[in-house]
């Protein structure tokens, strides 16, 4: 059971980073906040990971263009993705946009990772797409036709989808180096892709203030070192499909911190649409794994 802590943990920071996106919208530069809390997270990490990180450099060298690029992918790319759609969608479609990755992970797994996927994948694919569609309409699909897409629903599904890549290419690859070595690496590989784009922007937009600072203590503490940490070690453990499975749970998580702290109303097609991508994403793994029915195998004859 330990081991389902891991993913648990980290859709509880998951969804406070949602609100922390929400909150620094208009105060701070989405590559500025990203810049920011990727400094802090190396400042913290070097403490403890810079020494091991040393000492086993001819082990991890040979790795090293991967960790960057999943650097690149989980804590730049996705991250400044997450802060410009908070400019135009809620928390909460966020948060169920972002819970469509377990089936996207799914799908990549069966792209990137030989093996036939489940029978329920293509139904469940669909359901979940027409639960998403029902939610970023507002539970009027057909105003999709006129009016179009929201940039910020759209950042989301785009957001989540490298957040698929990256949970399948750290399975995928099979990095060897430990959890925390790892993140450290990591973060190093988003300090790399966001530096030139931090000074790139104006200075009104890179300054730090009363507001903005307790905004990157969260994302630089919290949601980039112990949350990367808690998912690597819930992929190490349970696997990509199976850890992404925890993301059902980050709408309501995110609802109940949206409601009291952002103002916003849970909707019918919050509810509704939530539930038609959730149930997607359970047909998409039909039949059920073998882990939810675990039994004692018998002995080998």
């Amino acid at each position: 059971m330990r081991n389902y802590a891991y993913p648990l943990v980290t859709m509880l920071l998951w969804s406070g980073n949602v609100i922390v996106s929400k909150m620094a919208h208009g105060l701070i530069a989405a590559p500025a906040m990203s810049f920011y809390r990727v400094v802090l997270a190396l400042a913290i990490m070097s403490l403890f990971a810079a020494r091991p990180v040393w000492r086993h450099w001819h082990s991890i060298r040979p790795q090293l263009p991967k960790l960057l690029f999943l650097g690149f992918l989980s804590m730049a790319f996705y991250q400044c993705l997450s802060y410009w759609a908070a400019a135009s969608t809620s928390a909460t479609n966020m948060a169920v946009i972002t819970a469509l990755t377990p089936l996207l992970t799914l799908l990549t797994t069966r792209l990137l990772l030989p093996g036939s996927g489940p029978r329920g994948m293509l139904p469940g694919a669909l359901l979940a797409l027409f639960g998403t569609v029902w939610l970023i309409s507002g539970g009027h699909p057909l105003q999709l036709l006129s009016q179009g897409v929201r940039s910020g629903d759209l950042l989301m599904l785009t957001a989540a989808l490298s957040y698929a890549f990256y949970s399948v290419f750290l399975k995928k690859w099979h990095i060897t180096v430990p959890a925390w070595q790892s993140t450290y690496l990591q973060a190093w590989g988003a300090l790399i892709t966001l530096l030139p784009v931090f000074f790139w922007l104006p200075a009104e937009q890179t300054q730090l203030n009363e507001q903005t600072v307790p905004l990157i203590l969260y994302a630089g503490i919290l949601a980039s070192v112990l949350l990367p940490y808690c998912w690597i070690q819930g992929i190490t453990r349970l696997g990509p499909a199976r850890c992404s499975l925890f993301l059902n749970i980050l709408p309501f998580m995110t609802a109940m911190l949206a409601i009291p702290l952002l103002g916003e109303q849970l909707g019918a097609h919050h509810v509704s649409g939530g539930l038609l991508t959730l149930a997607g994403v359970i047909l998409a793994q039909w039949p059920p794994q073998q882990w939810l029915f675990k039994t004692k195998a018998a002995p080998a004859k």
